[in-house]
């Protein structure tokens, strides 16, 4: 299949979404959020036909999966969009030369931002109310275990283009096979910049093949460390939230470092853990320590796999460790710096893990869970960035743009 017609029209679109309005914008996504609520009942069938598809117990069936629930909270989040700040046309800097060079350096869009992506439906909405907020075309590629829901939800946002004389190429979904894959990866001259959102595999793919640059979005290796001075009833509450709340999200907790004094209050710690039947790979002393207080089919020992993995399951790693600083070489050898956290009493040691951590998200007593644009005030967020070049975290519209410098002169030449 020839994908040259796609991203010509994605090429047209990025061109007249220039001369839309910032109130015309907040007014389609405002209405686009009234749109999806409206439309629940058919994304919830066409969701449906992707779900009887896939194996319940794949870890991607919870991230497919789409809820009246949650799409009253997509909703939510393209309002909240819509009446975030314009991060556009923002004179980032201006001077005037000794020549009388006036130059000023202005906030533009990015252009034409591809997005490959996975079994997950609300990328598609997120990722258009952020691209449009921004002034960019997006072109998307989902998976094909989403191919209905992500065509529903696409219909849903040309139907609203359509009402305001828009043109629908501002969205633009790819079909879910992998020669389109293939074809974004190679789209030089019209993809300005291309994202991926999923598995390590599809992120590692991504990176090695594309000749379009690649923001990463990589996969979320998270840990936190219950250190001697953390607060017993906070720290199980933490870490029972970042493990149990949504096991499929990468800012879930994959690996629980716990300092060899506190062994003794693992059996309390772990006890949020077994009512939600979370299976733990402890190493030898945690082991020890929760042998006979765990539940014999959900206690196993740990291996070399069981750290640097991303179980997107309820499963976690338990690892002792006789102090911070043994907690900060684990953290550094197996971490994807995507969100980590310390529970602890102790200012110090707080400040030197905040310090200390390579991370794009670094907490202190607190949930990893609130790594998340909408949670850090981003209306939403296109993905999670664990690079330094760009964007780092949660991508919201200031991530999606860049700049441009303007120089107005009054008839100057530069001499040799």
């Amino acid at each position: 299949m020839d994908y040259k017609n796609h991203f010509d029209n994605a090429l047209i679109a990025g061109r007249d979404i220039i001369d839309i309005s910032p109130d015309t914008i907040i007014t389609v996504l405002r209405d686009l959020a009234e749109a999806a609520v409206a439309q629940t009942d058919h994304l919830l069938h066409e969701n449906q036909k992707d779900l009887d598809r896939m194996d319940t117990t794949d870890p991607k069936y919870d991230r497919l999966k789409l809820t009246a629930a949650r799409i009253q909270d997509i909703a939510k989040d393209m309002v909240n969009v819509a009446g975030l700040p314009n991060p556009l046309g923002h004179v980032l800097s201006e001077q005037t030369m000794p020549n009388g060079l006036q130059i000023k350096k202005i906030s533009v869009p990015l252009g034409i931002v591809g997005v490959i992506y996975e079994a997950r439906p609300n990328v598609t909405f997120d990722v258009f109310a952020l691209c449009f907020k921004s002034g960019n075309v997006c072109v998307l590629k989902g998976g094909s275990d989403a191919q209905h829901s992500n065509r529903a939800i696409v219909n849903v946002i040309h139907s609203v283009l359509s009402k305001y004389r828009i043109n629908v190429n501002v969205a633009t979904l790819l079909p879910p096979e992998r020669q389109a894959t293939e074809a974004l990866l190679n789209a030089t001259g019209y993809i300005d910049v291309l994202i991926p959102r999923g598995s390590q595999q599809l992120i590692d793919r991504v990176r090695q093949q594309s000749k379009v640059p690649v923001i990463e979005t990589g996969a979320g290796i998270v840990h936190t460390y219950f250190d001697e001075t953390a607060d017993l009833k906070k720290g199980s509450q933490i870490i029972c939230n970042a493990k149990t709340r949504r096991v499929s999200v990468c800012n879930a907790l994959d690996c629980l470092i716990i300092h060899e004094s506190r062994l003794g209050d693992l059996i309390k710690i772990a006890k949020p853990l077994a009512e939600k039947e979370v299976e733990l790979y402890a190493d030898d002393d945690a082991y020890a320590a929760l042998r006979g207080h765990y539940p014999n089919e959900l206690l196993h020992k740990a291996h070399s796999e069981h750290f640097g993995t991303e179980f997107l399951s309820l499963k976690m790693s338990v690892k002792t460790v006789n102090g911070l600083s043994e907690a900060l070489d684990h953290i550094a050898r197996y971490s994807s710096k995507h969100s980590e956290a310390i529970l602890t009493g102790d200012a110090a040691s707080a400040a030197t893990f905040l310090n200390k951590v390579d991370a794009a998200a670094v907490y202190v007593n607190a949930s990893t869970a609130f790594t998340d644009g909408a949670q850090f005030g981003l209306g939403a967020e296109i993905g999670i960035s664990t690079q330094k070049l760009h964007a780092r975290g949660p991508m919201g519209l200031q991530e999606l743009t860049s700049y441009k410098w303007l120089i107005e002169g009054d008839g100057q030449v530069r001499n040799p």
